[in-house]
């Protein structure tokens, strides 16, 4: 069975890149439309209904593009509203959290996992249950760093000002003896580097972007969805708001060139 229809990605801006990088080198046969809700980012300090309301409305541009599979590549978006989205829609939605928590099980050694995200992401306990779902025997501690996204967007990710705030961030995090730390924001792998330097080399780092592409395989192989074409898959982007500044990000998330982006009207 062959399935030509594309993959539809969400996320609150540029983050969500990342996972689409991932799918490109996964899944590299299957078509892709990404939406950017630029005009309404940040999406982590929004309430849970809010989150909720853009999560549908993003879900409803991608229904209209005929998708055969929505991932949520948002972790504030996945924490709060990926639930609710599964009841809403009839293709299968998957979100990031869990295949995040799937792969810090797997990295760490002292079952001591540690997360950094936004604040609705942390708040909202996502990536607690999910690893307790897994077994109760690892003990989760989590870091709300609500400067690191307008951090990376401005491009300061070598700044000393940028190691200066990791060090105060992550000094819990390191008194609790975590071996494993999630980077649950998308945005978190551009400062991949420091977040290593401050942790030091005895502490896994786990981006859930590669994991979300297995992931979103395992969903269209056992579904019968996978684009059996042999070319290369095609990729269109959406945002809500002005694309060049998309753009410019967004090569740095993507690390190639971005070159069709529209803004949804």
């Amino acid at each position: 069975m062959s399935d030509p229809r594309p993959i539809g990605i969400f996320d609150s801006g540029v983050g969500g890149l990342t996972v689409v990088g991932e799918m490109q080198d996964i899944l590299p046969n299957e078509d892709l439309v990404y939406f950017g809700d630029t005009a309404r980012v940040p999406y982590g300090t929004k309430s849970k209904e809010t989150v909720t309301k853009f999560s549908v409305e993003n879900v409803e541009f991608l229904m209209e593009h005929n998708v055969k599979l929505v991932v949520v590549a948002c972790n504030t978006a996945s924490s709060l509203s990926l639930d609710f989205l599964k009841r809403c829609f009839r293709v299968p939605v998957m979100g990031v959290i869990e295949p995040g928590a799937r792969q810090a099980v797997s990295a760490t050694r002292n079952n001591r996992i540690g997360v950094v995200g936004t604040h609705a992401t942390i708040s909202s306990g996502a990536y607690e249950k999910a690893v307790k779902k897994i077994s109760p025997r690892y003990k989760v501690f989590t870091q709300a760093c609500p400067l690191f996204v307008p951090l990376v967007e401005e491009g300061w990710s070598d700044k000393e000002v940028t190691k200066t705030i990791t060090q105060i961030y992550l000094k819990p995090l390191k008194q609790k003896k975590v071996d494993t730390l999630v980077m649950g924001c998308t945005h978190y792998p551009i400062l991949k580097e420091v977040l290593k330097k401050v942790m030091g080399p005895g502490v896994m780092l786990v981006d859930s972007a590669r994991e979300t592409a297995k992931e979103a395989r395992r969903i269209l192989d056992a579904g019968g969805l996978l684009n059996g074409s042999k070319r290369s898959g095609r990729h269109i982007f959406f945002v809500s708001d002005e694309p060049n500044r998309f753009v410019r990000i967004g090569e740095k998330f993507l690390k190639r060139r971005i070159k069709c982006v529209k803004r949804a009207v």
